[in-house]
């Protein structure tokens, strides 16, 4: 199983006139683990979105393996390459069922399996909005497994402990850590932080590694 170095070169991102992501300059090695911390609002989650082509670029730009995305195919193939673990969905309904999410990684047999590890694999009738944070935050991570499975060279993850207790948050923790891809995790969770290679704090829009 092979990982990809991503590289956010100057990137720069805005809501309307209000600047989220302010020229971050951060270097991500094959096969490394980077923890994105910060306070709320402080850009982390829009870096990340787009670096998947689900926010627009004001600037900048982001290459996973040396590759650039710019076309609609190219960004389509950023996501295979990159497996993602969102936040919390916004409430509503939202009918997709949790077997159809798994599958949807590229690994179905994969996913299935780290649904099991997870404690989620009973759910695969239910739609996703009638799930909770935390049952929806082990599927979707049981996708994004499915997809490193699948080929995914690099994984990132929003906040994947949020919803979750103690034990939930290590054993998450855990499963991230050992994973022989690129992870980069937005997270405030300290156990998190703590397993990964580094840390990278954003305030403000800027980046600052420590």
């Amino acid at each position: 199983m092979s990982s990809a170095a991503i590289h956010f070169d100057r990137v720069t991102c805005r809501y309307g006139r209000r600047t989220a992501v302010d020229s971050v300059v951060l270097d991500v090695g094959a096969g490394e683990h980077v923890a994105l911390t910060g306070t709320n609002g402080s850009g982390k989650s829009t870096l990340l979105r787009a670096a998947l082509g689900l926010h627009p670029l004001a600037g900048g730009s982001v290459t996973v393996g040396s590759v650039a995305a710019r076309t609609r195919a190219q960004w389509a193939a950023r996501r295979r390459q990159v497996a993602w673990v969102p936040q919390r969905l916004s409430p509503g309904r939202f009918p997709l069922l949790v077997d159809e999410l798994l599958d949807s990684g590229g690994h179905p047999p994969a996913a299935r399996e780290a649904a099991a590890g997870l404690g989620v694999a009973g759910l695969g009738g239910r739609p996703l909005h009638t799930l909770s944070g935390g049952q929806l935050q082990r599927v979707f991570l049981s996708r994004a497994l499915g997809a490193v499975a699948a080929g995914a060279q690099a994984l990132f993850a929003d906040e994947p402990t949020a919803a979750l207790d103690f034990a939930g948050q290590e054993q998450v923790a855990r499963l991230l850590t050992r994973l022989p891809v690129t992870v980069v995790v937005v997270s405030h969770d300290r156990a998190m932080a703590r397993s990964c290679d580094r840390v990278a704090e954003m305030a403000a829009g800027r980046l600052r590694v420590i």
